[in-house]
């Protein structure tokens, strides 16, 4: 069976799209759909369905494709744990984060370093998302720590934390607390950020995948720091992760979703061939553990969920 349809077919399972997952591959669309297609053929079975609201799996779709995941799964840790015992690699873990990241994350990261069967030193390199991917396919980072808003179908994965997302309107009444739903914070003018750090692709994805138009700011703040700062000053309205906001807002409130919170996932994202292959899981699965004291439990190792907690849906891939 040719493993290359089996990890096309996993990557359209995790994007929901044939033209996503072409991309991450670095294949066209076209090499990508008869790949499936082939697999399709072999098995005797369709796996996926598409319309115009995207593409998910048929009910034999359902069955196989998580078959194929822990097929895929085994087959490359062979290969990690090969390469492991033939290039000794470093002492360091490179890992790359997101400005998004807060100390307390980054902390539980050089606890989870320190505390492998083998400890190693952990250095960290802050930059863009798109800088940090580049990185990681290049091979000058191992491992990402950054917001779970893009699609990498083609790297290992594991969601590590997930927290609350809060609304700061400036136009809401002092003293007025409790959540707001999703459909009445859209009647705000949002403050946006470059899409370095994640934050603004979030929020694009959360108000998209309810149909909901988004109002912004005709300007556009530096970074989440600002974002704090001039929505304080009642430039806009703003949507920010609970643990970026300074404790004093008077207008800040939980943003949920029919009763239901809105958060925001982060997640680790490593190659499926770095020589580190074993000590980066090992990292990774300390790392959720530590982290465990910082928000809602993470989904079990290799099953992270298709998209954030109850709120924008892309997927980041195994």
């Amino acid at each position: 069976m040719n493993i290359e349809g089996l990890r096309y077919a996993q990557a359209v399972s995790r994007t929901k799209s044939f033209s996503a997952a072409a991309r991450d591959y670095g294949v066209t669309q076209p090499a990508l759909s008869n790949g499936v297609a082939r697999l399709e053929e072999e098995l005797g079975i369709k796996l996926f369905d598409r319309s115009p609201r995207g593409v998910k799996p048929t009910a034999h779709g359902a069955r196989v494709l998580p078959m194929i995941d822990r097929a895929l799964e085994a087959l490359d840790s062979v290969t990690a744990e090969a390469r492991r015992l033939t290039s000794p690699a470093a002492g360091s873990i490179r890992m790359g984060v997101s400005p998004l990241i807060g100390a307390d994350l980054v902390g539980c990261a050089f606890t989870a370093a320190r505390g492998l069967t083998r400890p190693r030193d952990l250095v960290l390199r802050e930059a863009d998302l798109d800088l940090l991917r580049t990185a990681l396919k290049d091979g000058e980072l191992d491992v990402l720590l950054v917001p779970e808003v893009e699609p990498m179908p083609a790297y290992r994965h594991r969601t590590i934390l997930t927290e609350p997302v809060v609304v700061i309107d400036p136009a809401v009444a002092p003293g007025t607390d409790g959540p707001v739903e999703l459909n009445d914070a859209a009647s705000a003018d949002f403050i946006l950020v470059p899409s370095s750090c994640g934050l603004t692709t979030f929020t694009t994805q959360l108000f998209r995948d309810n149909d909901l138009p988004l109002r912004t700011y005709p300007g556009e703040a530096a970074s989440y720091r600002v974002l704090d700062e001039w929505a304080r000053l009642g430039v806009g309205a703003a949507l920010l992760p609970s643990s970026k906001v300074t404790p004093d807002h008077a207008s800040c409130r939980p943003l949920v979703r029919g009763g239901t919170p809105v958060e925001i996932s982060y997640e680790a994202v490593w190659g499926r061939d770095n020589p580190l292959g074993a000590d980066l899981k090992e990292f990774v699965g300390f790392l959720a553990d530590s982290a465990g004291c910082l928000g809602p439990v993470p989904q079990p190792d290799g099953e992270a969920p298709a998209g954030q907690t109850a709120g924008p849906s892309p997927a980041a891939s195994q």
